[in-house]
């Protein structure tokens, strides 16, 4: 006789006592349940390739749908809880494949397949919740070039938010250590893939910024498929690092890889070692930049030697124009007083025609008063005086 496993006969012992006669009925949720038991037990897992349709989103937050092909389709539920592992709700039409576990929901007696993870052929899924999220970011200005800020060329400290185990961080620490310009690099550990990955990066972006010691911030890890990559396309990532205090150089994945950390970053490049690279110079160019600077600080030097010369020639000229021009002004002033002052002079009186008489001690005789009978006096002329004596005097007033 064959054995029977135990859980299987009880089974049949509970089947026997409900359901088998009429006396013994079951209940509609009884059946519904029983179903879903052996259903479960069944399929428990299982990839299932069909197009979308009938997309709902309940106000609950689950998602409802159908997956159907040319024969036959299938009900399927997206729990709110399991939407984290799905980076955009599917739209109608999209040729998918999904991942989930059959069931039966009791109080309707639908079959269904609760869904966990849905793939959209090709990059489906991912290419719709990269433009969603960077058109949120748009319209609030964050992917503006005029908000992107330069790298400083001399940083003093570049802090590195990537995977202390990854190789980015062993290609940029070979070209710092290359370049040996004494710049300090200080790594801010993260996990860079999984579901944990996206807070972890935009906390130690954060942390950075707090810190507030650093020039410039590395963030990026290398290649890897979209899902190892997808934690840089995180809206917490972005915008950590669209307000980080820090300019944020972006290098994730290979050159063909574009996230939405790179179009928030202040500076994108393909790989880590670019990175590196961008982050500071190297010694030869820290040597041409020093020629240059040497090289433009003789020009300007020159440049000011000779406007300082020009300068000073120019009012050279202005100063002689200037002297010439108060010279003529006084010689025309002092010509016109002069010739006031000759109008006015006794010996312009004197050459019309007049003379002064003056006594012996040379004061002048106005009056006819002041001369009398035997008055000797001098008499002045234009050209010299004369010895007088008065033979007679008359006063005209009297």
């Amino acid at each position: 006789m064959r054995s029977i496993p135990f859980d299987l006969f009880e089974g049949q012992r509970a089947r026997t006592r409900l359901g088998t006669t009429i006396d013994n009925p079951m209940s509609v949720l009884d059946l519904t349940i029983q179903t879903r038991e052996i259903v479960e037990s069944r399929l428990r897992g299982v990839w299932v390739r069909g197009e979308l349709s009938d997309f709902k989103r309940h106000r609950n937050g689950h998602w409802y749908f159908c997956l159907r092909d040319r024969d036959a389709q299938i009900r399927c539920v997206v729990w709110l809880a399991d939407q984290y592992r799905i980076p955009a709700a599917p739209d109608d039409g999209m040729q998918v494949v999904v991942f989930g576990h059959m069931t039966v929901f009791a109080a309707r007696g639908d079959l269904q397949l609760k869904v966990i993870r849905i793939d959209a052929e090709g990059d489906g899924l991912w290419r719709k919740a990269m433009e969603l999220t960077l058109a949120k970011l748009r319209r609030e200005g964050l992917l503006d070039d005029s908000r992107k800020r330069p790298i400083p060329r001399f940083p003093q400290c570049i802090a590195v938010v990537t995977s202390p185990d990854g190789a980015a961080l062993r290609d940029i620490v070979a070209v710092i250590r290359k370049r040996n310009l004494g710049a300090r690099l200080v790594v801010c550990p993260a996990q860079v893939q999984g579901e944990t990955a996206a807070l972890e990066i935009a906390a130690a972006i954060r942390r950075v910024g707090r810190w507030a010691n650093a020039d410039v911030l590395i963030v990026g890890r290398g290649g890897g498929s979209k899902d190892d990559l997808w934690a840089f396309n995180d809206e917490h990532v972005a915008r950590a690092v669209a307000t980080s205090a820090v300019p944020v150089i972006s290098a994730v994945g290979h050159e063909v890889d574009l996230t939405v950390c790179d179009a928030v970053a202040d500076l994108r490049v393909p790989t880590p070692s670019a990175a590196a690279n961008a982050a500071c110079v190297s010694g030869d160019e820290v040597t041409k930049a020093l020629i240059s600077a040497r090289r433009d600080l003789s020009d300007v030097m020159k440049r000011r030697l000779g406007a300082a010369r020009r300068d000073v020639a120019r009012l050279d000229r202005s100063i002689a124009q200037s002297a010439e021009q108060i010279v003529a002004e006084r010689k025309s002033l002092l010509g016109s007083t002069a010739a006031r002052l000759n109008a006015l002079s006794p010996l312009a009186t004197l050459s019309r025609g007049y003379a002064v008489a003056r006594d012996e001690n040379g004061a002048a005789l106005t009056s006819a008063r002041q001369f009398y009978a035997g008055l000797k006096f001098n008499l002045l002329l234009r050209d010299g005086q004369i010895a007088a004596k008065t033979e007679e005097a008359k006063d005209s007033s009297a």
